[in-house]
């Protein structure tokens, strides 16, 4: 279902825990828990983020979170419908500056743990074809991250 590579930054068994917790619920509320869909998670540095968005997107600056889906959201679905998972498949990468997680909590009044559950909601959800730039799109996003956040329990304050 998925890995964590740690990348310039020490493992953190807590930080495991949460991937485990919140990426488990994404799989489920989305009924794909029984698929071989697998999801690359780095926890890294801004610097090492910062690279990473320069190279593949041609944005040199540091962000919180970058996502890499495999598949276009149409083809992905299909996937999905047919039940179609002979064999192991990468729904995508997600990555995450761990430091850019502990000052947005801090910036916005909330704990580590609710920050860093949205990026990986955030991300999973990039990862299955959903995007945020038009507002039209964003309505459909949105709602699906709280969603998970809610039922997990995991309150902004």
């Amino acid at each position: 279902m998925y890995e964590v590579i740690y990348e310039d930054i020490d493992e953190n068994e807590e930080y495991e825990k949460i991937v485990k917790k919140v990426l488990s619920k994404c799989f489920e509320e989305e009924k794909i828990q029984n698929s071989k869909l697998c999801i690359t998670i780095t926890l890294t540095t801004p610097k090492h983020i910062r690279e990473i968005n320069k190279e593949y997107r041609n944005i040199d600056k540091a962000t919180d979170v970058l996502s890499f889906p495999m598949f276009e959201k149409d083809e992905l679905e299909q996937k999905i419908k047919d039940n179609n998972f002979e064999h192991e498949d990468i729904l995508g990468d997600i990555i995450i500056s761990i430091e850019k997680v502990k000052e947005q909590a801090k910036e916005y009044e909330h704990s580590f743990e609710r920050e860093f559950s949205y990026m990986l909601v955030h991300g999973f959800y990039h990862l299955m074809g959903y995007d945020h730039i038009e507002e039209e799109d964003k309505k459909i996003m949105r709602p699906k991250e709280e969603k998970i956040l809610n039922i997990l329990n995991i309150k902004r304050n």
